[in-house]
């Protein structure tokens, strides 16, 4: 099998932050132009930041003026938080939310291909002291999911599911999926987690099926943000979709699993997960059409 991380013809550039996110000390060092540059030549696709991480940057660790719908973590101080990030790649999101999280109590799990973790494993060298794990997982991969809900689940509640701008290879579609499925599954957590997705357009023909499919299984919905004023003579900003400020069409997605597909049979077989087989408890082919829907109410607005 091709390695997805170095597809034939791959010709790509290290991306910008043009929303000067990467504020902290080492960011530079370990996501800017140069780190990428030398990332993709060793890693490919995973050594590169891609364009709606930096959305979700923004949506895990906001500017104090910025308010979410709705907010990633819903009570910071109070709850225990347990995330599973998929594809991880360079460890961006990984290292911005660790920041976040309270060290004894909250954890999260970087995960990606085998091949990648040294990647991990060196960009979060200094955000390992108990609250940041990298495991391998390959999508699609049963054993890898076992292994990190055994590890780290058995006592705990599974919180968050993050995915950075994971939706792009046909080929690797269903198995996201089915990952994404697994991970949600009773056999894994008792808990209802939060899926976070950061999504940009590249080419709707192919990724719709992901999201017709997607939304059989998960419920979801775009994350809205708005600036709010110190100031009382300013009236805060009116909600917008997160991401359509942005020069690409960018999406952040909050989703759960639906909990009456708990039931349903899933499909050995990816065409036919893809193509809805299996959902509403039937073998015909059907699909979900929120984010067609979606896709046209965005187009309305702009």
């Amino acid at each position: 099998m091709v390695n997805p991380n170095f597809p034939h013809d791959l010709d790509i550039k290290p991306s910008v932050d043009l929303l000067g996110l990467q504020s902290q000390p080492g960011d530079q060092d370990l996501f800017g132009l140069n780190a990428q540059r030398e990332a993709i030549a060793r890693y490919g696709i995973a050594g590169r930041v891609w364009e709606a991480a930096y959305a979700l940057l923004l949506y895990v660790d906001p500017p104090p003026t910025w308010e979410f719908d709705p907010p990633f973590l819903q009570s910071p101080d109070s709850s225990q938080y347990t995330m599973v990030e998929l594809g991880s790649g360079t460890g961006i999101i990984a290292r911005s939310l660790s920041r976040s999280l309270t060290s004894g109590k909250d954890i999260i799990v970087s995960t990606d291909l085998p091949e990648v973790c040294p990647l991990l494993d060196e960009n979060l060298r200094g955000e390992m002291n108990g609250v940041v794990f990298v495991r391998p997982l390959a999508w699609g991969n049963f054993q890898h999911v076992s292994d990190i809900a055994s590890e780290f689940i058995p006592n705990r509640n599974l919180s968050h599911i993050i995915c950075s701008d994971l939706v792009y290879f046909p080929e690797l579609l269903a198995p996201l999926l089915r990952t994404l499925i697994h991970l949600t599954s009773p056999s894994v957590t008792s808990s209802s987690p939060a899926l976070i997705i950061s999504y940009r357009i590249r080419s709707l023909q192919k990724e719709t099926p992901f999201w017709t499919a997607f939304g059989l299984y998960f419920s979801f919905q775009p994350v809205l943000s708005r600036c709010r004023f110190t100031d009382s003579e300013q009236h805060d900003q009116s909600w917008q979709r997160l991401g359509s400020s942005f020069e690409d069409t960018i999406f952040i997605f909050f989703a759960r699993r639906r909990p009456n597909s708990f039931a349903w049979k899933i499909p050995t077989n990816d065409h036919d997960l893809l193509a809805g087989v299996g959902a509403l408890g039937t073998d015909t082919p059907k699909g979900d059409e929120y984010f067609e829907s979606l896709l046209l109410m965005t187009m309305d607005d702009s």
